[in-house]
């Protein structure tokens, strides 16, 4: 934890922890000793970097449960489908679960944070076909906030288009940049391996389309998952990109190549704190053009892009 809290914090002024951690945190206990944790690793990163809790919206674990996660700081609740992704196995089967716990976070002022996929389908169809199970949660709590993490494909764009204006969506630097091409192209490279999995050159079109439009309910998610490499590369890779280390590089190239470079600050920096209705950050970000090589390695995993020459660099410089 202390290395990837401090390559994060390196570059980011404030991140959101997610919930799918072992033991997970259900309760407001949990999320604030999660929370501590991690702020101990930022401390000793050195760099000023805020966490926002969020807790795991686990069937059975109440009304009152979420209400403590809430008085303990938590600023989202995250719903994991039932063996949608790592450390999942535990997640929601059916909305209906968990129907006194969305009200409650309603109730709270909670967001709803939602990894969007129906583990029931096949793999390429899984974030689409899940799309009607959010609508009816929109639907059946009509004051609850909500974020579709980790868009895609066009087909959820578009979805989040027609929704109202109290969802959004992130978007990751690794979905603008990377297509299932460079995941099973030319040789398969686990460390290029998500969920959701990463899709084709239209998707990835329309995603970037999204990300440079201006329109305030897309803005940028990191999903950095770090996995050892020993993990990526053995029999059964788990999902999940170390994004992090290289996550700016990666959107600013996206954003210049899409010919909207002034849009990439608000797409980071404006437009989620707005949703989430936290002040922006008042530290800056130096972005300068300068080729680099991505290493083979850092803090133990493989970055995406590792050994290439990317043409962008970043520094906080406050």
């Amino acid at each position: 934890m202390a290395a990837y809290a401090a390559r994060h914090a390196a570059t980011f002024g404030r991140f959101m922890v997610m919930p799918n951690v072992v033991p997970p945190p259900v309760d407001g206990r949990g999320v604030a000793d999660y929370a501590r944790a991690v702020e101990k690793a930022v401390a000793a990163s050195g760099y000023a970097s805020a966490v926002l809790p969020s807790f795991k919206l686990v069937p059975g674990m109440g009304a009152d449960a979420v209400r403590s996660c809430a008085a303990a700081g938590a600023v989202a609740g995250k719903y994991y489908p039932a063996g949608a992704t790592t450390n999942a196995a535990d997640g929601v089967a059916d909305p209906a679960d968990v129907a006194a716990e969305l009200a409650a976070m309603e109730e709270a002022g909670l967001v709803l944070s939602v990894h969007g996929e129906d583990p029931a389908a096949p793999s390429f169809d899984r974030e689409e076909r899940f799309l009607p199970v959010l609508d009816g949660i929109v639907a059946k709590h009509p004051r609850l906030r909500v974020v579709l993490e980790h868009l895609s494909t066009a087909a959820a764009v578009d979805a989040v288009r027609a929704w109202p204006s109290r969802v959004a969506a992130t978007i990751t630097a690794h979905h603008l940049s990377f297509t299932v091409d460079d995941l099973l192209g030319e040789r398969l490279d686990p460390h290029l391996f998500c969920k959701p999995v990463l899709k084709g050159a239209r998707d990835r079109e329309a995603l970037v389309r999204a990300a440079v439009s201006g329109d305030p309910r897309f803005f940028f998610g990191s999903d950095s998952a770090p996995h050892p490499r020993a993990a990526k590369e053995g029999g059964r890779a788990p999902a999940g990109m170390y994004s992090s280390p290289v996550a700016m590089s990666l959107l600013a190239a996206a954003f210049e190549e899409a010919g909207d470079l002034g849009r990439l600050e608000a797409f980071c920096s404006e437009y989620g704190a707005r949703f989430y209705g936290l002040p922006r950050n008042g530290g800056r970000l130096r972005l300068w053009k300068e080729p680099w090589t991505v290493p083979a390695e850092l803090d133990g995993c493989v970055p995406p892009a590792a050994g290439r020459v990317l043409g962008w660099r970043a520094e906080r410089i406050g």
